[in-house]
């Protein structure tokens, strides 16, 4: 048995259920293959409780004042300690802030109960989870998600940071080639790095009665569906372009985020109320009934590392459309399950759901693409790195002993 403490600020919890959920979908599904268990800290942004009743503080900081100091979530132990995140100079400083909130709870944490520190996001997470390990003597692994190496490790400092984290680490991880491909171009780095996609959950995510969901949904035409937070990364607005320029469909957004009135004057201004619903944030069992049901998921996001929600569309038989940016070429190889857009534009975007209305792909096609994505491989993979680096470190100790 592998025990593992795995530290991250993304990791869902009470109030952001679907925050960081690909690392909780990865944690569940190595617990499940028997061979490892966990514990996880969830450091969490400090904001007065004071401060969060007043009525001209974002949603956001709102959320993370009610976040509790500890819960469980699917039978996983998981502490919030919080860190001190100052405006303008915390890129800078984040990282040591983490390290100490990280510290304040491991204290309680007996150090035997883990084996290896398993850490999410190099920057800051990574850097502060790299001298945790570091000052405990623990084997660590970290994994890049995305904007931590593509957007973060452009700036100076940061980039430094990263490629000490990454010298650190026993075993380095990315979701995708391209961001192993990044991470290399960071500078050297004399540790391995590993490419473990994340897979898709093919039980959960299938299709379910689709005529039945439509009407529950209100489908009654040509059904777009745009996942994802409302933030300028994600590029709803270009969807809801596209809409506009093709009477017969409609479209449903999901997702929460700070660009939500923005979205909404759009919808207004271009008279699409009768045609575009915000359905705000929806938990995992409503996505798969969207995916069930609409006829199309486009995902139009100027950057992405890899894009859980590209095969979960595709595993419940949704067609997607998607932007070519990071990992997405890796996850949308055939154009039968659905369309990379040439260039990330509203007209592409039009242009790529007019091609697919003109010949459909077959759902069950679809759904079959995705199987080959299952976490089953990753896992392996998963275990394998774990069990060598877990048995690497057993050596030297008792070679240091023996030399002592």
């Amino acid at each position: 048995m592998i025990n593992l403490l795995v530290v991250s600020s993304l990791y869902p919890n009470q109030e952001q259920p679907q925050h960081g959920i690909f690392v909780e979908a990865r944690l569940r599904k190595l617990i499940e293959s028997g061979e490892v268990s966990a514990r996880v800290i969830a450091p969490v942004p400090w904001f007065p409780k004071l401060l969060a009743k007043l009525p001209f503080v974002s949603k956001k900081y709102r959320a993370y004042s009610r976040v509790p100091k500890r819960e469980v979530r699917q039978g996983i132990e998981l502490e919030h300690p919080r860190y001190l995140v100052i405006p303008k100079v915390g890129v800078w400083l984040t990282p040591f802030f983490m390290l100490l909130s990280i510290l304040w709870v491991a204290r309680k944490i007996p150090k035997h109960t883990y084996d290896i520190v398993d850490g999410h996001y190099f920057y800051p997470d990574g850097v502060a989870v790299a001298m945790f390990a570091k000052l405990l003597g623990k084997p660590l692994t970290l994994t890049a998600r995305g904007s931590d190496v593509n957007l973060l490790g452009q700036s100076w400092l940061p980039r430094k940071l990263i490629l000490w984290a990454a010298n650190a680490a026993d075993a380095n991880i990315t979701v995708c080639q391209m961001l192993k491909d990044q991470l290399a171009g960071l500078g050297p780095i004399k540790t391995d790095i590993h490419v473990m996609r994340n897979g898709v959950d093919v039980n959960f995510f299938t299709p379910l009665g689709r005529e039945e969901l439509r009407k529950k949904w209100s489908m009654t035409a040509l059904t777009v569906v745009s996942v994802g937070g409302l933030i300028r990364r994600k590029g709803h607005e270009l969807v809801i372009d596209a809409v506009s320029k093709i009477p017969e469909a409609q479209l449903l957004i999901a997702g929460k985020g700070e660009l939500e009135q923005e979205l909404k004057n759009q919808i207004a201004d271009l008279g699409l109320e009768d045609r575009v619903r915000m359905l705000g944030e929806v938990n995992q069992e409503a996505l798969v009934e969207l995916y069930s049901a609409a006829d199309y998921m486009v995902l139009a996001s100027s950057y992405e590392g890899w894009a859980n929600v590209l095969l979960e569309a595709m595993a419940c038989g949704c067609p997607v459309v998607a932007a070519p940016t990071g990992g997405t070429p890796e996850v949308v190889q055939k154009e039968s399950k659905g369309i990379l857009l040439p260039h990330r534009t509203p007209t592409e975007i039009v242009n790529a759901l007019s091609a697919m209305q003109g010949n459909p792909p077959n759902r069950d096609l679809v759904r079959e693409y995705a199987l080959g994505y299952s976490w089953d491989e990753t896992v392996k993979g998963l275990l394998s790195i774990f069990q060598r680096i877990s048995n690497t470190k057993v050596g030297s100790d008792s070679q240091a002993c023996k030399q002592v």
